[in-house]
């Protein structure tokens, strides 16, 4: 008997891939967690019915989310990562040497607890002494940080169920106070493709634009996420994600990274115009 999991994207659209078996299930006090082995993506991670992470393309992901802002400012030292519970975003952080240290704040430790036994390609790096993690709710840790970090990763599940709050009004002005005054927020900023998901990110972006005086969106292709076409925001009081930087810099590290390289990194700034015009009915507004 063939064994298929479905993520539901819309009423009418699922994606659908065959499995092996089931390594784990379990309902958290905060989400229902399944972690899958599978024929073409290895090893799935699912939250609530949705795909966080597949250990084939996981790469992509991670390395936009973090190799992004760590270009922009190569002197970032002290991370708050919010959510980013599998570890794949710790562990591109990691790579580089000037990370003094990475504060994991994650809702629920049967997400850290489930990725560290089954998905060690991402979680492998949670024991790292940099990382100290925080079981707790992001948007309650950030309201007692100010002026405390370099770079903060929202490296959230969607605006649904237990990361609603982390697209909230107060949550990004939150963010705005615990960065220094050079600091920089990076977050998932959902698809723009489907009209449900569109809305969510532009409700996101139209809060971040209000909270920063520096905002911009760039995308990525990840295959397995809703349309295949994702988005990040990219915040900053001070920083600019394409002008003054020292691309060779960053070359010069010698990173080993499967998708990231500078001329994505510019490129992935160029949206498509229907893109730019979510954003901007938003910003204008």
């Amino acid at each position: 008997m063939e064994l298929w999991f479905s993520e539901q994207h819309t009423p009418n659209v699922k994606f659908s891939m065959k499995v092996d078996k089931q390594l784990y299930g379990e309902t958290s006090e905060f989400q229902r967690i399944d972690i899958f082995d599978s024929v073409e993506f290895g090893r799935i991670l699912v939250l609530d019915g949705r795909i966080m992470l597949t250990e084939k393309d996981e790469f992509i992901y991670h390395e936009m989310i973090t190799h992004v802002p760590m270009c922009v400012n190569p002197e970032i030292k002290k991370v708050l990562l919010v959510g980013g519970g599998d570890g794949g975003t710790a562990r591109e952080l990691l790579k580089y040497d000037t990370i003094e240290k990475i504060d994991l704040v994650e809702i629920d430790e049967k997400v850290v607890a489930a990725c560290k036994k089954f998905i060690p390609q991402t979680a492998g790096c949670l024991d790292n002494p940099k990382v100290k993690i925080f079981i707790e709710d992001g948007l309650k840790f950030i309201r007692h940080c100010s002026d405390e970090y370099d770079l903060i990763i929202v490296d959230s599940t969607d605006p649904f169920g237990p990361g609603e709050g982390l697209f909230t009004k107060e949550f990004y002005g939150n963010c705005h106070n615990a960065l220094h005054a050079d600091g920089i927020m990076v977050n998932q900023h959902e698809n723009p493709y489907y009209a449900k998901d569109a809305v969510a990110m532009q409700r996101a972006h139209k809060r971040i634009v209000t909270s920063f005086p520096i905002s911009r969106v760039y995308q990525v292709h990840i295959p397995t996420y809703p349309s295949g076409h994702w988005l990040f925001g990219f915040a900053s009081k001070k920083f600019y994600p394409t002008a003054d930087i020292d691309f060779k810099r960053w070359q010069n590290l010698n990173l080993q990274t499967k998708y990231y390289n500078t001329k994505v990194h510019r490129g992935a700034f160029y949206l498509p115009t229907y893109v730019e015009k979510l954003l901007l009915e938003v910003e204008k507004n």
